[in-house]
C-alpha cells in the first residue's frame, strides 16, 4: 500500500533504476543540475540474513566488510564510485542537528571497519560542497532529501516520529534555505520510503500528539501517517507543493525491497545519498 499525502501533489519524478543494486532517484535532476538524489534498496549487496543483502548500516551486527562492500555498490552504481572515501554519514540518535559539512568532513564515517567517525549526534546533513556525498540510513524513519539547483545545495535528512515532532523537518528546509541564499519556493523536497499509516499502529498517547502539533492528522483507527505531518511541515515551511515528491512506498508492506525495524528489530537499513558532482 501506498504512503503518503490523501491529494495529488505532483507528478513523482523518482524513478526505480538498477540491475543488480536497485535505488530510486531522480534523473532528469541529476542530467540538468548535477546533482544525485538517491533512496536505495535492500536487494544487490553482500550482507547474509538477517542483513540481507545491501544493508548499508555498521551499527545493527552486520559484518563490517560486507558493509563496506555494500556501500562500494552502491557509489558504483550512482556513477561516483570514485567518491567512495569521501562519503560522509552521521550518528543518528532521533534529535533535530543538522550539520553543515565541507572539504574537511570528507570521508567521515565512509567506512565500517575503519577510518573515521560519522559525524556525531546529527540527524542532517547539509552542503554545498561539490563531490562530497551525503548518507543517511532507515528502516521506517523517514528520508528527505533536500535540493537547492541556483545556486547547488544538498541536505539529507533522518526524521523519525521523535524529529518530526520536534521540527527537524522545518529546521532542515530553513537551514538549506539560508545556505543557499534562496527562498523557499526554490527548494525542493524528496520524501523516500518509510513506514506507512498502512502499517503504522501508535498508542494514543503518541497519536495525540501529532494531533495537537499537526492539523492534517486525524485521531483515526490508532496509525499514524507520517508522510502527511512531514508534508504539512514542508508546505508550512514555505515549499511548493510541485517542488515536493513522495516515492509513496511502505518499508513494511514492501519488505522484500525495504528494510523495516517494525518488520524485525534484528534488521539491516537502506540509505539516501545525496551529491552536487562536478558534471554540470
Amino acid at each position: 500500500m501506498k504512503s503518503g499525502p490523501r491529494n495529488s501533489i505532483s507528478t513523482p519524478r523518482l524513478t526505480h533504476i538498477g540491475e543488480t543494486v536497485h535505488v530510486l532517484t531522480d534523473t532528469a535532476l541529476r542530467q540538468r543540475a548535477g546533482i544525485i538524489v538517491a533512496f536505495t534498496e535492500r536487494t544487490g549487496g553482500h550482507s547474509h540474513a538477517p542483513y540481507d543483502t545491501l544493508n548499508l548500516a555498521s551499527h545493527v551486527g552486520d559484518d563490517p566488510l560486507n558493509v563496506d562492500r555494500n556501500r562500494d555498490e552502491v557509489m558504483r552504481a550512482l556513477g561516483i564510485g570514485h567518491l567512495r572515501h569521501d562519503l560522509v554519514t552521521a550518528e543518528q540518535v532521533h534529535g533535530t542537528r543538522v550539520a553543515h559539512v565541507d572539504s574537511e568532513n570528507a570521508g567521515r564515517g565512509s567506512h565500517a571497519a575503519s577510518g573515521l567517525p560519522p559525524i556525531e549526534k546529527t540527524d542532517a546533513l547539509l552542503t554545498r560542497t561539490q563531490d562530497l556525498p551525503l548518507m543517511m540510513l532507515y528502516a521506517d524513519c523517514v528520508p528527505i532529501v533536500f535540493v537547492t539547483e541556483t545556486p547547488r545545495a544538498v541536505a539529507v535528512v533522518h526524521a523519525g516520529w521523535r524529529g518530526i515532532l520536534s521540527g527537524i523537518v522545518a529546521d532542515a528546509a530553513e537551514s538549506i534555505r539560508q545556505a543557499a541564499g534562496v527562498s523557499p519556493s526554490d527548494v525542493a523536497a524528496y520524501v523516500g520510503p518509510h513506514i506507512g499509516e498502512c502499517c503504522y499502529s501508535v498508542d494514543e498517547e503518541l497519536l495525540s500528539h501529532f494531533v495537537n502539533a499537526f492539523d492534517t492528522i486525524a485521531p483515526a483507527e490508532g496509525r499514524l501517517d507520517l508522510a502527511m505531518a512531514v508534508h504539512e511541515s514542508l508546505v508550512g515551511c514555505g515549499l511548493a507543493e510541485d517542488r515536493i515528491v513522495h516515492a509513496g512506498l511502505c518499508t513494511l508492506d514492501h519488505g522484500e525491497r525495504f528494510f523495516s525495524f517494525r518488520g524485525s528489530a534484528n534488521t539491516g537499513r537502506h540509505g539516501a545519498v545525496a551529491v552536487i558532482t562536478k558534471g554540470a
